[in-house]
């Protein structure tokens, strides 16, 4: 795909964002990445820390006399009607400006959602960032967007939108996908001279898995062997769970168990890896949505933040020549894996603000359903009056292990876990148990309507695959 000529028809036209959760890190690769295009313009910017919001403008290279501190919308549209970028602390002045398409990147289920839905609602575009709020009112906004004439997508840079792509490309080329999915944020590096596995800045021994770099007669064996190897780390963050959750939505993938597998297997394994049971993989069944936990050797490529898909083979002589290109085929030749090992975070996504804008095309799912639902179980008791805070890297929700459920064996009254982050618990929670809408006394009234709106208007129509 030649990107320019794609691009070409919007002639000189520059696409104006609004950018929510302006002061992250995502919103900074965005921003940087936004210097270098002619084509694309920041209209106005909103986080909670103005002060430090400009500074990182400045640090950018942003002129000063570009920016614009504004407290109330007469500022904001003056500001807009000067050619300058407007930087605000509230959401609601958002919409005071003239701009095209809203970036929402504040990782906040129900402030998301707001800026999301008021965008829509007046007719502009949103490419979303915060997962948090797709997976409670993706499906809501979807349908906003549709009676509004909007486009609502996620945003290219983002995994959910990679994998979505990669997913559309080899649907194009007729590939029979057995699975999809990405790796964990960080890989595992092993030193097999000390005996050690690093992941990000903690290290923990495990001198059992220089012997398992090599998957076996039994892969299901090995993959259970290097599990109990790298227990001590942690595995399974709730934003993969997020993540796998709105690529559902889009595609129809389904998880093949709640807690996903999240196999620690080597890139060249992955046909191996999620190949069917009988054919000696880790699948109850295909068309499955999944996670591995990438592990390599110190100086080896990275898959960290990458996509995958794993595919059935067909003819053994196209797939045999392939093979000899480098690329992942299993040992048995049935399956095979095409990834991307990268997501540069806002670095692309202006590619999906232009598609959004310019062709009124979103980047991702053309067509969301519920085809499975981001809870969480009780990992302990939690009596009521719990407040089930959610916080730190991931947005984990206190006292909440996330799971990703198939629509099928979602009961109904299931609340989706972002819709319980900083809800108060009505009654108790054994553990082990699912929390439900019943046990939240105080969930937020919009996500909650948006929840059930969403559910009611793009129900699952089944499965695309298992």
């Amino acid at each position: 795909m030649n990107f320019l000529h794609l691009f070409a028809p919007g002639g000189d036209r520059t696409v104006r964002y609004a950018l929510s959760g302006a002061g992250g890190g995502f919103a900074r690769t965005l921003l940087a990445q936004t210097r270098r295009i002619p084509r694309l313009s920041p209209a106005v910017l909103c986080d909670q820390d103005v002060p430090g919001l400009r500074a990182m403008l400045l640090e950018l290279g942003y002129d000063p006399a570009e920016l614009q501190v504004c407290g109330d919308a007469q500022a904001v549209r003056d500001a807009r009607e000067d050619g300058r970028v407007a930087l605000v602390g509230d959401g609601a002045l958002l919409g005071a400006g003239e701009w095209d398409i809203l970036v929402e990147a504040t990782g906040s289920p129900a402030a998301g959602y707001e800026m999301a839905r008021q965008a829509l609602t007046g007719g502009r575009h949103v490419a979303m960032v915060s997962k948090e709020v797709d997976s409670v009112a993706g499906l809501h906004l979807a349908e906003l967007a549709r009676t509004h004439g909007s486009v609502y997508t996620t945003a290219d840079g983002d995994q959910p939108a990679n994998l979505i792509g990669l997913v559309s490309w080899a649907e194009t080329l007729g590939l029979e996908i057995v699975a999809i999915g990405k790796s964990t944020e960080y890989d595992l590096v092993l030193d097999p001279a000390a005996g050690t596995v690093t992941q990000l800045d903690i290290t923990v021994p495990a001198p059992e898995l220089a012997g398992l770099l090599d998957l076996g007669d039994d892969v299901r064996a090995t993959l259970a062997a290097r599990a109990e190897a790298v227990a001590a780390l942690p595995t399974g963050a709730t934003a993969d769970y997020c993540e796998m959750a709105v690529v559902a939505t889009s595609t129809g993938f389904r998880p093949d168990t709640e807690r996903l597998h999240y196999p620690v297997a080597r890139i060249a394994e992955l046909a191996d890896v999620y190949a069917l049971r009988e054919d000696g993989g880790v699948l109850h069944r295909p068309g499955a949505v999944d996670v591995f936990s990438a592990l390599r050797l110190p100086g080896e490529a990275s898959f960290a933040g990458g996509v995958f898909v794993v595919v059935r083979t067909g003819d053994p002589v196209t797939w045999e020549t392939l093979r000899g290109k480098g690329h992942v085929v299993s040992r048995d030749g049935k399956y095979a894996a095409v990834y991307l090992p990268y997501h540069l975070m806002g670095v692309e996504t202006p590619v999906s603000l232009l598609s959004a804008v310019l062709h009124h095309r979103p980047s991702g799912g053309t067509d969301p359903r519920g085809h499975a639902v981001l809870a969480g179980r009780a990992e302990r008791d939690l009596p009521a009056g719990t407040v089930l805070t959610m916080g730190g890297h991931h947005h984990d929700v206190t006292g909440v292990q996330a799971v990703l459920l198939r629509d099928e064996d979602t009961p109904d009254d299931t609340a989706p876990l972002y819709l319980a982050a900083h809800a108060t618990l009505a009654a108790d929670v054994p553990a082990g148990a699912l929390i439900t809408l019943g046990h939240l006394a105080d969930p937020d009234t919009a996500l909650l309507d948006a929840w059930t709106a969403g559910r009611a208007a793009r129900p699952a129509a089944g499965p695309v695959n298992g």
